[in-house]
């Protein structure tokens, strides 16, 4: 169960994984050919590995600035793209619910509409004047109230954590309200 849990919870390495794999052997590939081809005593298809490999111990000589500079970015792009996948956690945008003998894995758009609800009955406003957005740590509720009816920001935590308390979200996310300076005219 703790895998299932984790799978669901949890982004996968395999994109990353299996683009590397595809990259190093696209790149074997062509220096087996080029290798191959030189064995065979046929012209190179796009440049003599032995060539290759003396303009690389020699860069930068030979090479213009800018298609120096633009290599050297994308392979830099690429390093940091697999290392950030590497060590990043990658978690989703999901919470799990502590129910007895049952898995729930809950998507944090749906925990922050049901706070978001809590929040606009406890402030007595409509839906368009609260929005809550919700992430692993935290629970952040912005509130807009109406022009001349004073609002609790005391109250709306108080209820937006009650809810929380009562859906017990693992990990549980810390209440942030945010109420706005200026209100919405009333309909």
């Amino acid at each position: 169960m703790r895998r299932v849990l984790h799978r669901e919870t949890h982004s996968s390495r395999a994109v990353a994984a299996c683009l590397a794999a595809v990259l190093v052997s696209l790149v074997s590939l062509y220096g087996l050919l080029e290798a191959a081809v030189r064995a065979i005593g046929q012209p190179p298809w796009l440049i003599d590995p032995q060539t290759a490999a003396e303009r690389i111990v020699a860069l930068p000589n030979g090479i213009p600035p800018l298609l120096l500079g633009v290599t050297g970015a994308v392979v830099a792009a690429a390093g940091l793209f697999f290392f950030l996948s590497a060590i990043l956690p990658g978690r989703r945008a999901r919470h799990l619910l502590e129910v007895p003998g049952v898995a729930v894995v809950v998507d944090d758009e749906v925990i922050a509409s049901a706070l978001a609800r809590r929040a606009r009955q406890a402030a007595n406003v409509t839906p368009e004047q609260v929005m809550v957005v919700v992430s692993q740590r935290q629970a952040v509720v912005n509130v807009r109230p109406t022009s001349g009816v004073p609002v609790s920001e005391t109250v709306v935590r108080e209820a937006v954590e009650d809810e929380l308390l009562s859906m017990t979200p693992i990990p549980m996310p810390a209440v942030r309200v945010n109420m706005a300076e200026s209100g919405v005219i009333g309909a």
